[in-house]
C-alpha cells in the first residue's frame, strides 16, 4: 500500500474511493441535465419515491423554481424516501417511510401518490424521480392483502437469499403501484422517468419494482419464487398470485407508448469516476464487474482468493467490484450483505499480509433495523483476526450466526457514514500491496 501504509491511512484511501462513488451517483451532480422542460400549459407534478428521493426533490426544485423561473403554484407533488433521508424542499413535501421494512407512514404517503397520479390531466407532465428503495417505500398492497401480510412478505424474501430480481418480481403482482401500474394512474397525461440504478443490469422494471416501466415478468414467475425458496407466506398472497386480475401490464401496452424512461446514474458510471480516480494515483486497477450476484460469503471467498493471488505474483493493485449480493439468514445476529463479505474475507484472508479492504452499502446503510444511523459496512486489514484473537473472538461464531455488524463492532471496522442521500448499491473495493 503506497506512501502511508499505516491502518488509519490505509482506511482513509478506501473511504476517498467509496466517496468518489457516492458523488459521481448524487443527484446534485446526476440529474440536472436530464431535467425535461416543463409543460406549456399544465402543472408539473414531481412523484419520487427511493433513497435519493428527497435530494432528487430538492434539485428538481433547485433547477424548475430558481433557474427555470417556474411558477410555484404550478408544481405540485410528493415524495417519500427512507427515515432519516429527508431534505428541505420548499414546495414537494418529502415524507419518511419505512425501509427496509414497509411501514404505515409509506402507506400513507403512497396512497397520496396515487390520488396525485389520478388527478394528472392530459397538460400537465408527471415527473418521476426513481432510486433504490422505492420499492419499500411506496408500499400499496394489492386489494385483500393487509400491510402486515405484505411486511411479512417482505421479511421473508429479504431473509431467504433471494436475488433482487425475484425478490422484485413477487412485490410487484402483490401491488397497486409497482410493474407498470404507476402508469396506469397517470394515464392520459404524459410521464417521464428519471431513474438511479441501483440494480445489476440497471434494468427499468427492476428499479424500484419499476413502477413505470412494462413488466416481462409474470404471474407464474412470482409463484415460481415462492416454491423455489419454500416460503411460507400468508394465505391471501396464494390467492392474490392465482387472480389474472393481479397482472402487471407488459411491454407493447399503448401506457407506455408516450412514456420517457431515462437513467441518470449508473453503477458502471460511478465505478468509473473511482477507476479514473485509480490511474490519476499511478495504481493498476482491476474491475471485477458493477453486477455481481450471490451470497455475501461465498463471493467474498473468491475475492480472497484473487487478492491473495495478486499479491503472490508480486503485483500491487486496487480490486474494485459491485453489485447487490444476499445473505441467506440463518443465524440471530446483525448485518448486511457488505459486512457479511468483509467477514468473510478476512477469514478467507487469515491475515494475509498487504492486504485491506472496504465493502460498504452507497445507500448509507448495510441491513440493519431501517435506522439512518445504521452501518454503512466495514473495513478490514491484515490484523482484523489478531485483533479478535486477542480478546477471545472467533470470527467464525459471528460468521455462522451472520453477526458480522457484533463483530466489527467489538473488534473495529465498522463504517458508519450516515444517509448518502443516493444509492448505487455495494461498493467493493481490496488494496493489495506487494511489499
Amino acid at each position: 500500500m503506497n506512501r502511508d501504509d499505516t491502518p488509519e491511512a490505509v482506511r482513509a484511501r478506501l473511504l476517498r474511493l467509496f466517496e468518489t462513488a457516492v458523488a459521481a451517483a448524487h443527484p446534485r451532480s446526476c440529474l440536472p441535465p436530464h431535467l425535461p422542460a416543463p409543460p406549456a400549459r399544465g402543472r408539473l407534478v414531481i412523484l419520487a419515491a427511493g433513497k435519493a428521493a428527497g435530494a432528487m426533490t430538492e434539485t428538481a426544485e433547485h433547477h424548475y423554481l430558481d433557474q427555470l423561473g417556474w411558477p410555484a403554484d404550478r408544481l405540485t407533488g410528493i415524495a417519500v424516501t427512507r427515515h432519516g433521508y429527508a431534505r428541505p424542499t420548499r414546495v414537494v413535501p418529502v415524507i419518511e417511510a419505512g425501509h427496509p421494512m414497509p411501514d404505515a407512514a409509506g402507506l400513507a404517503a403512497t396512497e397520496r401518490t396515487l390520488a396525485l397520479a389520478d388527478a394528472a390531466v392530459a397538460d400537465d407532465l408527471v415527473l418521476v424521480l426513481m432510486s433504490g428503495g422505492a420499492s419499500a417505500n411506496w408500499i400499496a398492497p394489492a386489494h385483500g392483502l393487509s400491510l402486515a401480510e405484505k411486511q411479512a412478505v417482505t421479511r421473508a424474501l429479504l431473509a431467504c437469499g433471494a436475488a433482487i430480481g425475484e425478490i422484485n418480481t413477487v412485490r410487484k403482482h402483490l401491488s397497486r403501484i409497482k410493474g407498470g401500474r404507476l402508469a396506469r394512474h397517470i394515464h392520459p397525461a404524459r410521464f417521464v422517468t428519471l431513474a438511479i440504478s441501483d440494480v445489476p443490469g440497471d434494468d427499468p422494471a427492476t428499479i424500484g419494482s419499476g413502477p413505470t416501466a412494462p413488466d416481462p415478468s409474470t404471474l407464474d414467475d412470482a409463484r415460481a419464487v415462492i416454491a423455489r425458496y419454500r416460503l411460507d407466506l400468508p394465505a391471501a398472497v396464494e390467492r392474490i398470485l392465482r387472480d389474472p386480475a393481479n397482472e402487471t401490464p407488459k411491454p407493447g401496452d399503448p401506457l407506455f407508448s408516450d412514456a420517457e424512461f431515462r437513467i441518470v446514474a449508473r453503477p458502471r458510471e460511478a465505478f468509473q469516476s473511482v477507476e479514473a480516480a485509480v490511474a490519476a494515483g499511478g495504481e493498476a486497477c482491476m474491475f471485477l464487474g458493477d453486477s455481481i450476484e450471490g451470497e455475501a460469503r461465498e463471493v467474498a471467498a473468491l475475492h480472497a482468493a484473487l487478492a491473495a493471488a495478486v499479491r503472490r505474483e508480486g503485483r500491487s493493485a486496487v480490486i474494485l467490484s459491485g453489485g447487490e449480493l444476499t445473505v441467506t439468514v440463518r443465524g440471530a445476529g446483525r448485518g448486511g450483505p457488505n459486512q457479511e463479505y468483509a467477514l468473510a474475507l478476512a477469514v478467507a484472508l487469515a491475515g494475509t499480509p498487504g492486504i485491506a479492504a472496504l465493502a460498504a452499502d452507497t445507500d448509507g446503510t448495510d441491513g440493519g433495523g431501517g435506522d439512518p444511523a445504521d452501518p454503512a459496512g466495514a473495513f478490514i486489514d491484515p490484523a482484523t483476526l489478531s485483533r479478535a484473537r486477542k480478546i477471545g473472538l472467533d470470527p467464525a461464531v459471528f460468521l455462522s450466526d451472520n453477526d458480522a455488524t457484533g463483530f466489527f463492532t467489538r473488534v473495529g471496522g465498522l463504517l458508519t457514514t450516515g444517509p448518502t442521500c443516493t444509492n448505487i448499491n455495494d461498493f467493493r473495493a481490496i488494496l493489495v500491496d506487494r511489499r
